[in-house]
């Protein structure tokens, strides 16, 4: 398996449904240093996966407040991205955005806050398909995907743009 046509996406289900959640506030983003789990040592949004019962939604509010101590609100569905590892872990993530929280950042045992320009993103630090979908996030561009990856390594993708474009106001 190296493409996605080498997949029936019409039965294809996930091993796991998580989440990511974006923070965009006064041309700044909050990012993490993962500490733990699937994507250790990268940099990315805090999420992680759905509880039984629980919404995505649900989820994201959750995530935010074990890896960084913070109660996100006012989340805003951004689209879904369906990740096909050779090794044969899956997962399915919805992704968010918001300006409002409460709460300061702080480091956990899961993630270290980072706010980061977004004209400094350290894309060189994050999985490598965050350059191509996070920037549609930012601009306030709905998105769909579909994405192979050998451990690290993006073997090859889709990007369905989804919905309305809604820019960012500051």
């Amino acid at each position: 398996m190296k493409q996605l046509s080498d997949l029936d996406w019409s039965t294809w289900e996930a091993r796991d449904p998580a989440t990511l959640v974006f923070v965009i506030r006064d041309g700044k983003i909050l990012l993490i240093d993962k500490k733990t789990g699937l994507g250790k040592g990268k940099v990315n949004g805090p999420g992680g996966k759905v509880d039984p019962g629980e919404t995505p939604e649900q989820c994201a509010v959750r995530e935010c407040q074990e890896e960084l101590g913070i109660t996100v609100s006012n989340l805003e569905y951004c689209g879904e991205h369906r990740f096909q590892f050779v090794d044969g872990y899956s997962i399915h993530v919805w992704v968010y955005r918001t300006r409002d929280f409460s709460g300061e950042p702080v480091e956990t045992r899961e993630a270290r806050p980072k706010w980061v320009s977004l004209d400094a993103i350290p894309y060189d630090r994050m999985w490598e398909d965050d350059r191509l979908w996070l920037p549609m996030l930012i601009r306030g561009e709905r998105f769909q995907s579909r994405w192979i990856f050998d451990g690290d390594s993006m073997l090859d993708y889709e990007i369905r743009p989804d919905g309305q474009n809604e820019p960012w106001v500051e």
